[in-house]
């Protein structure tokens, strides 16, 4: 089976090049996409030099500017079905999502999963150092998520998943509309819609150690008003 995993980046030079020597060393032979949004600390040159170790394996992406972090799934979703991948990974570059747990989710998914989604909430919180204001953000918009459109997920917000790659080729990528954290939400949605078989894994998340977050409250507001629409959309659907 191949599997890529994909991994959007924008200034993470602190973290790039351990990242890429940790999902090498891993058991399961997974390939590696970044997709680089113009970072002026060099993260994109940081990746071109490592390709040369690893040829046909670590491939890079590189686009004009901050493009928002669905465009970027989504241009890595496109390029891996065009490759013919069986299994897509998203994961964050700041180890905030632990490497070894690719393995779990890739496991996961062989028993008949078509999504696996890395959860920090499936048994209890697991996040460590995060804020209690943004653990109580986060903890409430999955709630929140939850009761508005009643999908049986605890984590909606995630975004360490694993999609097989007869989801993707059923979504209409081109009609996902959010852009931000709701793409996560969005395509999660979705594929249980469609009728996709979704399970959680419990993940510890850990709050990024080098470099700075990406988070902003537009990107709750985006989610929050995205998820109405979502629920709207599919009411509107059944009339």
């Amino acid at each position: 089976m191949r599997k890529l995993v994909i991994i959007p980046t924008y200034n993470e030079l602190e973290n790039v090049s351990a990242m890429i020597d940790k999902v090498f060393s891993l058991e399961e032979e997974f390939d590696l996409l970044i997709i680089d949004d113009g970072s002026p600390d060099g993260t994109a040159d940081v990746v071109r030099r490592r390709q040369q170790e690893f040829p046909g394996r670590l491939h890079l992406l590189c686009r004009s500017g901050k493009l928002g972090l669905g465009t970027a799934y989504l241009t890595g979703f496109r390029w891996a079905l065009e490759r013919e991948y069986d299994y897509v990974f998203e994961m964050d570059c700041d180890f905030s999502h632990d490497p070894d747990d690719l393995v779990r989710l890739y496991r996961a998914a062989l028993e008949g999963n078509d999504v696996v989604i890395g959860s920090r909430y499936v048994t209890g919180v697991n996040v460590v150092n995060w804020p209690m204001g943004r653990l109580l953000m986060s903890w409430f918009a999955s709630r929140y998520v939850h009761i508005v459109t009643r999908m049986p997920v605890r984590d909606a917000t995630a975004g360490f998943v694993c999609y097989s790659r007869r989801v993707l080729e059923s979504l209409d990528l081109d009609g996902v509309r959010m852009k931000g954290y709701g793409f996560q939400i969005e395509m999660k949605y979705s594929a249980w819609k469609l009728g996709f078989r979704i399970k959680e894994v419990s993940i510890v998340f850990t709050e990024r150690v080098l470099g700075c977050s990406k988070m902003s409250s537009g990107i709750f507001g985006e989610a929050f008003w995205g998820v109405m629409k979502l629920r709207l959309r599919t009411i509107r659907g059944k009339q």
